[in-house]
């Protein structure tokens, strides 16, 4: 299918475009210390283009630029950053612009908790962008609140706040070593609730309706991936018809988010400490969707925390 006519609504992605350039860009913007540069060291690593600490307003001369020497159509990244207060009103204008002469721009936001990038910056013993005068968490709380409107409209948002930095890589060649991807990609998280939720998360599923294996003694110190754990929790009433009801909502959800142009999404499955239940339950849900042709990685980010 050739790319939409002039005005033609793009169902793909719900946006509206014009003949231009046929490209698309990837945007890799977020929190200062969340790895913004590691993220853009994987992308070159996987063949991409990738120009680092771009100003917003030099995005479509970049794109123009990219389809002139025809690089990859869809391997295409720019970093950029906070640099002034007009930050937000720039980039947004970029991008409506980029849309408008019909270059498909995905943005990837990184961030991490305050406290981990404290801890990052005084690592590496440099002040924040932001903080002028003042300390780490003023910057912080400044940056946090120009890119809050950036973050609720990225197309992916990335928490580095538990991940090194090869962690970090492996996450951006899971998302973008394969190319341009024609569904959805989701990556189904465990965790616990007494940590916190995730804070990438596009959806939250609440396991704690179901009986606790913790106090089963022979089954606390196993995890949701060891089979009398999952037989346990699995076989509890309840347990299959949420399995069944939420299969059918998710597959109705990919489907809109492909429409909309989504390709990546976070589900978070949650227990109590993130070791039984929701371990079992992220695994079996990821059985049933690559059973229906969804493309799912599997996480769990707190079995062996307690």
């Amino acid at each position: 299918m050739g790319p939409p006519a002039p005005e033609e609504k793009d169902r793909s992605t719900g946006r509206s475009g014009k003949q231009g350039a046929g490209h698309s860009l990837v945007v890799v913007t977020g929190m200062s210390g969340a790895g913004r540069s590691t993220a853009a060291k994987a992308l070159e690593d996987l063949g991409w283009f990738v120009i680092d600490n771009l100003p917003p307003g030099l995005l479509f001369a970049m794109a123009e630029e990219a389809g002139k020497v025809n690089l990859a159509a869809d391997r295409v990244a720019a970093v950029v950053d906070v640099r002034s207060l007009a930050f937000t009103t720039d980039l947004h204008a970029a991008i409506a612009e980029l849309q408008d002469r019909g270059v498909e721009v995905r943005v990837v936001f990184l961030e991490a908790s305050d406290e981990e990038l404290v801890r990052r910056f005084e690592a590496v013993r440099r002040p924040h962008p932001l903080q002028g005068d003042g300390r780490v968490v003023d910057g912080i709380a400044k940056e946090r609140g120009i890119l809050r409107e950036v973050r609720a409209h990225a197309d992916l948002v990335i928490d580095t706040s538990g991940l090194n930095v090869h962690e970090l890589r492996r996450k951006i060649v899971s998302f973008f070593g394969g190319g341009a991807r024609p569904g959805l990609l989701l990556t189904i998280v465990s965790f616990g609730y007494k940590y916190g939720l995730p804070v990438d998360a596009d959806l939250v599923v609440d396991c704690r309706f179901l009986p606790n294996p913790h106090w089963v003694p022979e089954l606390r110190p196993m995890t949701g991936r060891d089979a009398p754990v999952r037989d346990y929790v699995l076989g509890r009433p309840g347990a299959k018809e949420f399995l069944d009801a939420y299969e059918e909502v998710l597959g109705v959800v990919a489907d809109g988010y492909v429409r909309e142009g989504k390709n990546y999404a976070v589900l978070a499955v949650g227990c109590t400490g993130g070791k039984h239940r929701s371990v079992a339950i992220a695994e079996q849900l990821a059985v049933r969707l690559r059973e229906r042709g969804m493309e799912v990685q599997v996480t769990h980010r707190d079995v062996g925390r307690e």
